[in-house]
């Protein structure tokens, strides 16, 4: 064989195994294409058998707030609160200046003395009077025998008998400044109370135990009644608020237990137990914090589930419920 007919059969080997290898490669295209057809249809079907375990409602973590406010006008002479501290139930939150109160309440017992003292000096000339009452009837009854035994005049028996009453009346009299004396202890009792009372809510408490969520009046700075102080927030039990339709409603119950779901990471959720403690009597648009429009304009119930907060709860942390 000649070089050119050697040539000739190299390349048409060449040609054929070619031809050969893209056979295979075809073969192995459609067999990856069949297999890769097959997983997303696994994928589609596993997708719509999973419905089930998808979440029933969507919703945002919340509590309950109480603000603190001043009862009375004062400058902040205690308040060492920062945010975040966590106060107990009676707990002292601020002292508003009891200067003036205190120097109220002072002058407010001294003049009750003044006013009980009063009642000693009249429990005096009360016994004074007495004791002159009694003197006169037991020289009245011995003129009026004088007077039967014609040894005194009638003028001395009138003159007699008209300081007695004189006397009586007199004692009367005094008696009777008691009920002005009681009366002016009373009014001073009730501004002394009222000044107490006025005291004590210079010491302003907490009423909850929670936590220093805000922080409105700073030391020093002057508080006023009705202005807040601090905001507080119990923090040991959040409520998740969702949002459920008509459909729902009749299989949620107050005190069911449901799972709650917030998130672990971005592909994983962690599972806690709620109880369904308040649903909303009246159906409201869905907030307008759901992204599409279509289910804003759905008219839904809004349903808080408690849940106990083990630290990884904060508010305003997204979470699903599952009933």
């Amino acid at each position: 064989m000649n070089f050119k007919m050697q040539k000739f059969v190299n390349k048409h080997i060449k040609i054929h195994r070619e031809f050969h290898q893209m056979q295979l490669k075809t073969k192995n295209f459609n067999e990856m294409k069949l297999q890769y057809l097959f997983i997303l249809t696994l994928i589609a079907l596993v997708s719509c058998n999973g419905n089930d375990d998808q979440s029933d409602a969507f919703g945002n973590f919340e509590i309950e707030e109480i603000i603190v406010s001043s009862e009375i006008a004062g400058k902040l002479i205690n308040c060492k609160l920062e945010l975040g501290d966590e106060v107990k139930q009676g707990q002292l939150l601020a002292l508003v200046d009891t200067t003036q109160l205190s120097l109220q309440i002072k002058q407010l017992e001294a003049q009750k003395k003044a006013v009980a003292s009063k009642k000693v000096n009249l429990n005096a000339q009360i016994d004074v009077q007495k004791e002159q009452i009694e003197t006169l009837k037991t020289e009245q009854k011995r003129i009026h025998q004088m007077f039967a035994g014609k040894a005194a005049t009638q003028q001395q028996v009138d003159d007699l008998d008209g300081k007695v009453r004189i006397m009586e009346k007199q004692l009367t009299s005094t008696q009777s400044r008691f009920v002005s004396v009681n009366s002016e202890l009373g009014v001073l009792d009730v501004q002394l109370a009222i000044a107490k009372d006025k005291l004590g809510k210079c010491f302003i408490s907490s009423l909850m135990n929670g936590v220093v969520l805000e922080k409105y009046l700073e030391l020093g700075e002057l508080a006023a009644p009705g202005k807040a102080l601090v905001k507080l927030g119990d923090l040991s039990m959040l409520d998740l608020r969702v949002f459920v339709s008509g459909e729902q409603l009749p299989n949620i119950k107050l005190g069911q237990q449901v799972e709650v779901l917030i998130d672990k990471n971005k592909d994983e959720n962690q599972s806690l137990t709620g109880k369904v403690s308040w649903i909303s009597s009246e159906a409201e648009f869905t907030p307008k914090i759901i992204q599409t429009k279509e289910e804003r304009v759905k008219l839904v119930y809004a349903v808080k589930v408690q849940v106990k907060n083990d630290g990884r709860l904060k508010i305003g942390m997204p979470g699903e419920v599952r009933f």
